[in-house]
């Protein structure tokens, strides 16, 4: 299991350490757009061909073009600008879910071990009469960190370099984390993982890490 660092804000906590799986739909989730939750952000210039060797105004990283040419002959609905998009989109709405404790929101794309873990941390919070007030501002830049095509198996990492206001309040409403206006800069890769001989088009976050 791989051990990550996940945005939870919570009394004497800025990160916790989990394994980030996400698990099968279940029929009855909000419908996923490119293999992604939640709606992407606005489609950058770079966006109207397929090309695994071009990245937003320039090349992708030498290390993934290989990988993401390969992965495109496995899974040929794969858009290496699209998917970075897409990712952006899947930052934002898996984060503001845990944040806000939405488990519903969260089971389609969290494994069950690993919603366990989750669910752990929404439990600690509630018994200590916390809550959290995050707000993801801006994603200022998403970028490929790698990407790898094991057999059928694609897997691609992609950091977010991210601004979110974060506040954690007890139970009589007093800020214990945090500072009200204050904007916070985080760097994450998230690694997202994907069966391309599956009829899924579901791409699983298979692992979340904090560069800060």
């Amino acid at each position: 299991m791989i051990e990550i660092v996940f945005l939870a804000m919570l009394a004497g906590f800025i990160a916790l350490r989990l394994v980030s799986v996400l698990g099968r739909r279940t029929g009855e989730e909000k419908p996923v757009r490119d293999g992604f939750p939640g709606e992407p952000p606005a489609a950058p210039p770079a966006l109207e061909k397929r090309n695994p060797s071009r990245g937003f105004g320039g090349e992708w990283p030498v290390a993934v073009r290989e990988p993401l040419n390969a992965i495109t002959q496995a899974d040929r609905t794969f858009d290496a600008d699209a998917f970075l998009n897409n990712a952006q989109a899947a930052y934002r709405h898996i984060l503001e879910a845990f944040w806000r404790g939405d488990r519903a929101e969260l089971k389609p794309y969290v494994a069950d071990d690993v919603l366990a873990q989750f669910e752990q941390v929404l439990d600690a919070r509630a018994a200590d009469g916390l809550t959290v007030e995050n707000s993801l501002i801006a994603i200022d830049r998403a970028e490929y960190v790698s990407a790898a095509l094991d057999g059928a198996m694609a897997e691609i990492a992609v950091r977010f370099d991210a601004r979110i206001t974060a506040l954690t309040k007890n139970a009589a409403g007093a800020v214990i984390e945090g500072t009200p206006g204050e904007t916070v800069e985080t760097h994450d890769v998230w690694t997202f993982s994907r069966n391309t001989h599956a009829a899924d088009p579901v791409w699983l976050l298979t692992a979340t890490d904090s560069e800060d």
